[in-house]
């Protein structure tokens, strides 16, 4: 079988091209800082993508720093009886430990309420001030929508934030002059 020939082109062969010019310092950075851009926006991308499905309980400042950023003088808590009464029941909480759902659990272990009333030594009305004062500092803090300080305690995983609003309540004592 005859193979036809090809036509003839009416082109000639192409000129060797020149090899590129070589970027410059700020070129090559131009480009290296568009390149990172893009793959810093796609590792963005999948990161909202792979983490969408983890729920986020917001971060509290105060579960974060444990310790003073300035130091100052802690308020004298034995100046009134109320803020006594306080600071000694934050004492009993940290030296007995803390728990919920009961006044005292089996270890010895207090509600808020429960080393409230330990301290009290059987005073209701030093009981109930301290009480109202404790009621105040949970108001301040966390909203009206709190209806008592057992409900408060329960609703903690751990001590301390209940500890922290026994300090603040202490402070509140102390100021009030009670």
């Amino acid at each position: 079988m005859p193979t036809t020939p090809a036509p003839p082109t009416d082109t000639a062969p192409a000129a060797p091209q020149a090899p590129p010019a070589p970027l410059t310092l700020d070129e090559r950075l131009a480009l290296t800082n568009t390149l990172m851009t893009a793959r810093l926006n796609e590792a963005a991308v999948a990161y909202e993508v792979n983490t969408h499905h983890i729920p986020l309980d917001p971060v509290q400042l105060d579960d974060v720093v444990t310790v003073p950023l300035t130091p100052h003088l802690s308020p004298q808590a034995d100046r009134t009886p109320v803020a006594g009464l306080l600071h000694r029941a934050h004492q009993l909480l940290e030296a007995e430990g803390w728990c919920r759902n009961v006044m005292v659990d089996t270890d010895g272990s207090r509600c808020l309420l429960g080393a409230v009333r330990a301290v009290a030594g059987g005073d209701r009305g030093l009981e109930a001030s301290a009480v109202d004062v404790l009621m105040d500092a949970i108001h301040r803090r966390f909203g009206d929508d709190v209806p008592s300080v057992p409900s408060f305690n329960d609703a903690w995983n751990g001590p301390r934030t209940p500890l922290r609003i026994l300090d603040q309540a202490v402070a509140l004592a102390d100021a009030r002059g009670c």
